[in-house]
């Protein structure tokens, strides 16, 4: 799995191209590629090697909705507002095949991880699955009721999940083509969905200012974060399905735990949309450190991952592609995915935060170790664009250290003990709540462990 190690993300690369606010980004299989597209119509590719040229592909008579590379790397699709879908080769010809794919606006495309069908969705209130050589349409998905605004494969390919303005994320069965559930949790159009690494979860994001986790196979709410202050636009699982990172109309990225349920990181950066600095012509930078000039920072419209976890992209209204550096410490995914799971009646036991662990293949026992409550007086860090690389403030977390190989019996004894530790803090923390805050919910960084669902805010104590 992964863990932050001392150094916060940094910022590696930026790219300015676009004419106009960036909409989506994704990078390629072996992120030599950065693909992004902009509501100027045009889709840009670029290279992750220094002192690459990018390419510039047009053909869209629209601003460009949505990207997203096949798992080969040798195709790349996007999706607009002239309501058609391009498959590219990106290299420098930049050749492409159109056709007509809904009524109205192209929300979301995505590949099915073999490679050999696409999802896609619209503002027609339609989800439909494409053959990808031929671009032939296959079926089409037809039971919500307003625009949807994202559509995603699960990893085995097997599940589609949507999500639409009608305030509810679907699973559909790709075999039988029926709704096989309908979560009606978010209180406002919900703006993007995705699945976790081991397919087992969803994430989804929404115009109420919440991210909510979800177990697919009981349906249950596992996890609830309530940290942004504007709409939440996009959603991004790290491939070790330890880190969800967050892009909000507040500016704001922001990077949760998801094994411990906490936030992170709250990254600033996009500037207002518009070319603010030929307003002024001394140095920006100088009149805002003097407090003379103060600008509204701009929406975090897009973030993403790359497939390795090394990098994250965002884009935002600014028109500018920002590439980070995660600095996690990732071993290799494919020995973590080999961990033995632990039987999800272990951590039934504990509420729903140590419930949603027993999800997590990758979850390891030293990270079952790290289950602990964050206190109210644990202060997130704020990081400002750009983060000098080795000098960022480190962020409080267990560092890994080097243990013995344990047997599965005494890992599991381990976490039991652990649970019932936990248990008895809870129990503590609760006695020694004022009586004039009981019924109050403790809005800092830190689960709260309720009966239904494990919620994270920020801020201090709130009265309702």
């Amino acid at each position: 799995m992964a863990a932050p190690c001392a150094e916060d993300p940094s910022l590696e690369r930026h790219f300015k191209g676009h004419r106009d606010a960036v909409t989506c980004v994704d990078f390629s299989i072996k992120t030599k590629q950065l693909a992004s597209g902009s509501m100027d119509s045009c889709l840009m590719v670029w290279h992750m090697k220094p002192q690459s040229r990018a390419y510039r592909f047009t053909g869209h008579k629209d601003a460009v909705t949505c990207v997203n590379f096949s798992p080969s790397g040798q195709l790349l699709a996007s999706g607009s507002r002239d309501k058609t879908v391009r498959l590219w080769v990106p290299n420098v010809k930049g050749e492409s095949t159109s056709f007509r794919a809904h009524t109205a606006t192209v929300r979301s495309v995505h590949f099915c991880s073999d490679g050999q069908s696409f999802v896609t969705a619209s503002d027609d209130k339609t989800v439909k699955v494409w053959s990808t050589h031929r671009q032939k349409f296959l079926f089409s998905l037809s039971q919500h009721i307003n625009w949807v605004r994202c559509a995603k494969f699960s990893p085995d390919g097997r599940l589609i999940v949507s999500a639409s303005d009608d305030k509810t994320v679907k699973l559909w069965d790709k075999s039988s083509r029926e709704c096989v559930h309908s979560y009606c949790e978010h209180g406002s159009f919900v703006t993007y969905v995705d699945f976790h690494p081991s397919g087992t979860c969803i994430a989804a994001a929404g115009m109420d200012n919440t991210v909510k986790v979800w177990d697919v196979r009981t349906h249950r709410l596992l996890q609830h974060y309530q940290l942004h202050s504007a709409a939440v636009n996009a959603l991004s699982f790290h491939p070790s399905g330890s880190y969800l990172i967050t892009a909000s109309s507040d500016s704001t990225l922001k990077i949760l735990d998801l094994m411990e349920g906490r936030l992170l990181y709250t990254l600033h950066g996009h500037q207002p949309a518009g070319r603010v600095t030929e307003a002024f012509p001394c140095d920006l930078d100088s009149l805002l450190g003097l407090g003379l000039v103060q600008l509204r920072r701009g929406p975090a419209t897009t973030v993403a991952f790359s497939r390795t976890g090394e990098y994250f992209a965002s884009g935002g209204s600014d028109e500018q592609v920002m590439v980070w550096k995660s600095n996690f410490d990732v071993v290799d995914h494919g020995e973590v995915m080999k961990v033995p799971r632990p039987p999800a009646t272990l951590a039934s036991s504990a509420g729903n935060l140590m419930e949603f662990h027993s999800y997590y293949p990758g979850c390891s026992a030293m990270a079952r170790s790290r289950l602990t409550t964050t206190s109210a007086s644990w202060v997130q860090p704020e990081v400002d664009f750009p983060v000098p690389s080795g000098r960022g403030r480190s962020v409080e977390s267990v560092q890994s250290q080097p243990q013995e190989p344990v047997s599965m019996p005494q890992t599991l004894t381990s976490t039991l003990e652990h649970i019932v530790g936990q248990l008895d803090i809870l129990t503590q923390l609760h006695q020694k709540v004022p009586a004039s805050q009981r019924g109050c919910r403790l809005k800092a960084p830190a689960c709260q462990m309720g009966s239904a669902v494990a919620v994270v805010t920020s801020g201090a104590w709130e009265c309702s």
